[in-house]
């Protein structure tokens, strides 16, 4: 399993659009790959499981991915973090 924590630093959270831009990612790998916030985890090829977390400015949230290609779904995952959304 690989695995990577961040602190969301965008003001707005992961709101819509960040979510799709992490699920449509997360979706074009075969692995299995989920967001974890405050004691929860979600399968983030879901858009209304990341939406449901309500994922604000200041929280940590981790990133799993479990499968056959988990490294390239974290480095790929984590591009997109880094894109204003998270450090």
């Amino acid at each position: 399993m690989a695995e990577q924590t961040y602190k969301i630093t965008a003001e707005t959270g992961i709101h819509a659009r960040p979510a799709t831009q992490l699920v449509n990612k997360a979706g074009q790998f075969e692995s299995e790959v989920t967001l974890s916030y405050n004691g929860k985890s979600v399968n983030l090829k879901s858009i209304m499981g990341v939406m449901s977390l309500g994922v604000g400015q200041g929280s940590e949230v981790t990133i799993q991915a479990e499968g056959p290609d988990e490294k390239e779904a974290i480095t790929a995952l984590d591009e997109v973090m880094k894109q204003g959304l998270a450090e």
